[in-house]
């Protein structure tokens, strides 16, 4: 039995969808069970991270779990409670290092590991670098006026695609043997802001323009969404990024043999959400 937390985002419910085709038996943790639909075969548990005693029944009879993180969770607790319940193996989401540093975001990352590795259970960490998804939040701005604005227009990331994460991920928790596994993941290209916005107008079939923030009217958008302290962190990333070339990280072909999705083609199965 697998235990998938964070069942119904991006990253989960891929997860759940890639577990479930290859025959695993599946149990989808999730705050709302009654609203969720699973794939085939995959059973909806309730539970919610930030409160470990919540989750304690979902643990029974699991072998090996996916942690998804979430801010303030008692990440001990959880920990306890799956190894008390019979949890053999952890396989946890954590994120690569990224410019500028150990930011506020991998010091966070680098607990969870941390706590992983104390509670005895055997471990596979997947660190992702930053999200394609993340520029889902360019579609709003996109929608009303083919504008996207951000700061930095020459930061270098290797952004990768969700699905490449949770084919990572999946890979990790059907076969023991990747147990002491870490996997540093990337998507296959550096990419500028300027060409990601680029590269998305391609893909819709029009021009798009980017208008470029200062860092202080960045931080007044992303404050919005995040604490002060996490857009801070993000912040300092994308200026450590300037002028840079964003490395290419091995982890999606290590696990799954096959390349990471190009930007293009993450763009083109999203491309509805921009129009």
């Amino acid at each position: 039995m697998i235990l998938v937390t964070g069942a119904t985002g991006r990253i989960g419910g891929r997860v759940v969808h890639e577990l479930t085709a290859a025959g695993a038996t599946v149990r989808a943790l999730t705050r709302r069970p009654d609203e969720v639909q699973l794939p085939g075969g995959a059973v909806a548990m309730p539970g919610d991270l930030r409160v470990a005693a919540s989750v304690e029944p979902a643990f029974e009879g699991v072998d090996v779990a996916y942690l998804f993180p979430v801010p303030g969770w008692p990440i001990a607790d959880l920990l306890a409670l799956a190894r008390k319940a019979g949890v053999r193996r952890i396989v946890l989401l954590s994120s690569a290092t990224l410019p500028g540093g150990p930011s506020l975001i991998e010091q966070q990352h680098r607990a969870n590991e941390d706590a992983v590795r104390a509670s005895g259970m055997l471990c596979t960490f997947v660190r992702p670098t930053a999200f394609m998804a993340n520029d889902l939040s360019w579609a709003p701005s996109i929608r009303a006026g083919d504008t996207v604005y951000n700061a930095f227009p020459d930061a270098s990331l290797a952004p990768v695609d969700e699905h490449d994460i949770a084919a990572v991920v999946a890979a990790a928790l059907l076969d023991d043997d990747r147990a002491g596994h870490t996997y540093e993941l990337s998507g296959p290209e550096p990419l500028t802001t300027v060409e990601r916005v680029e590269i998305l107008g391609e893909v819709l079939g029009r021009p798009l323009r980017f208008t470029e923030l200062s860092p202080q009217e960045l931080r007044t958008a992303l404050v919005a969404h995040h604490p002060p302290a996490v857009a801070d962190a993000m912040i300092g990333v994308l200026a450590a990024a300037s002028g840079t070339t964003a490395p290419i990280l091995p982890g999606v072909h290590q696990a799954t043999g096959g390349p990471p999705n190009t930007y293009a083609e993450w763009a083109g199965r999203h491309a509805d959400r921009f129009r």
